[in-house]
């Protein structure tokens, strides 16, 4: 089990390099995070929802993903609840302090997966959340130390150097676990290392001495790297610029607000690396740049992000966008704020009732009790092009503007309609998350958004390469005859 000493430390990537490597040695390894609280999602092969980095490590290891491989997936939508999802299945909406209550029926579907996994792979590489140390979350517990002493597991214990502060959060974290979850460490590995180790190696010295545990592995800070977040939205752009630049006028500048609620902005991580794509996620406080596409996210609370988009201006400046030339497309909720209307009757995602949405679309949404979950093959429908993507969402959404489609979903009934465009091709939206991974979807929709002449970029291959990438830097620093010991390879 891969834990770390602060979120962001490293696990996800840790994990998903451990899973590459010994998938790549012939091992059947399948990754697991008993817990995970974050709003990027995917859909797995059994029609389920588990978190996105549990669909990145599942890639890693050559498998399609799986509910038990992320039995519990928490959605934040307020500052204090939740949707619990259990075995990829929405069960309910808690506030934080009923979730705590329901922890012990939540760790029954954590070992009921744990177990499924165990009995079909030679190793089971498991991904921690958050930081054990956090002492008022430890009764309980399901997603670190609890786990861990449950299955009797070994832990590894990952630091981010780079923030500063190293030593002290391994001590520290150390210090604030019992007895027996401090024996079950077996080593720590530290992350996103510059410069020469020699200068580290007397404060790796003085650790291995203060603690009794080896240092495992000192991972070099690979720059450029790409692998999916788990959660947090990217600080910068690998090999680009910073998300704080000014627009680069030579390239086709694309720019996605970043909505307090924002869902599955990995859907933009095809945009975010294509070499003639310069991509903003703006903040609600920051000043909002000319752009020729602007794109409305996913949201885990619509209605309640649409009206900060409007508090911070945001419907002038799409108005102006769309009155000058410029195309607007909008995925998932970022679809629904495109119609009239949207309803939530049943208080879904906060207080029942209705808002306006923006009507460049001729729809209205109603928020269902029941989440729609599925894999599909598309052909869009104003280009040659074919998609492969998923549908996660709790609206259906009726109205003139579904008689102009933006795709078609293939499936056993023939292709059935999705999305809309709207009369005067300026505005359009989907459900369909994955647009822009596969290469003829983001030429053809960059080509709709007015970039016409495109360089060949392929971000399936370039996440598998990345993936091989951090495999290889990971393989050669991490210390093999130790680990050996653990799992056997």
């Amino acid at each position: 089990m891969v834990q770390g000493t602060t979120s962001d430390a490293g696990k996800s990537t840790l994990v998903a390099a451990l899973c590459r490597i010994l998938y790549r040695r012939g091992v059947r390894v399948a990754p697991f995070k008993p817990q995970n609280m974050a709003l990027n999602s995917a859909v797995t092969v059994d029609g389920g929802e588990i978190g996105r980095a549990q669909a990145v490590q599942a890639f890693a290891c050559g498998l399609e993903p799986h509910t038990d491989m992320n039995p519990v997936l928490l959605k934040p939508n307020t500052d204090t609840g939740c949707q619990v999802i259990i075995h990829g299945k929405v069960m309910c909406n808690l506030e934080a302090t009923g979730y705590h209550a329901y922890k012990p029926t939540a760790m029954r579907a954590v070992l009921a997966s744990w177990q499924r996994l165990q009995s079909q792979y030679e190793c089971v590489v498991v991904e921690g959340a958050g930081s054990p140390a956090e002492i008022n979350l430890r009764e309980n517990d399901i997603a670190n130390m609890g786990f861990a002493e449950a299955v009797d597991c070994p832990v590894i214990l990952v630091a981010d150097i780079d923030r500063g502060g190293v030593f002290a959060h391994i001590v520290g974290t150390l210090a604030l676990l019992s007895e027996s979850e401090r024996a079950r460490v077996i080593g720590f590995v530290i992350n996103r290392f510059r410069g020469d180790v020699a200068l580290l190696q007397p404060g790796l010295d003085w650790l291995e001495q203060e603690t009794g545990k080896s240092v495992l592995g000192v991972i070099p800070y690979l720059h450029g790297m790409h692998i999916e977040a788990e959660d947090a939205v990217p600080r910068t752009t690998p090999g680009q610029h910073s998300q704080q630049s000014a627009p680069d006028a030579k390239r086709f500048v694309v720019v996605v607000p970043v909505l307090p609620h924002i869902s599955n902005h990995t859907d933009f991580d095809a945009l975010r690396l294509h070499p003639q794509v310069d991509f903003h996620f703006v903040k609600m406080n920051e000043i909002i740049p000319a752009a020729d596409l602007i794109i409305l996210p996913g949201s885990k609370n619509v209605r309640g992000d649409l009206e900060n988009l409007r508090t911070h201006g945001w419907e002038q400046v799409l108005s102006r966008h769309l009155r000058y030339g410029g195309k607007v497309l909008g995925i998932c909720g970022g679809f629904q704020m495109l119609g009239c209307l949207i309803h939530d009757p049943y208080a879904i995602e906060g207080d029942a009732g209705s808002s306006a949405g923006f009507c460049w679309l001729d729809m209205e949404t109603t928020l269902e009790q029941s989440k729609q979950l599925k894999q599909v093959i598309a052909q869009l429908a104003f280009a040659d092009a074919q998609v492969t993507g998923y549908e996660i969402h709790m609206g259906v959404s009726t109205g003139a503007a579904l008689q102009n489609p933006a795709l078609y979903i293939k499936d056993e009934k023939g292709n059935q309609p999705e999305g809309a465009i709207s009369a005067d091709n300026q505005a359009a939206g989907t459900y369909l998350h994955g647009l822009f991974d596969h290469a003829q979807s983001c030429a053809a929709w960059l080509q709709w958004a007015g970039l016409p002449a495109q360089q060949p970029f392929d971000y399936e291959q370039l996440r598998n390469n990345e993936l091989d990438r951090l495999a290889d830097c990971v393989e050669q620093h991490l210390d093999w005859g130790e680990l050996a010991k653990y799992i056997g390879k």
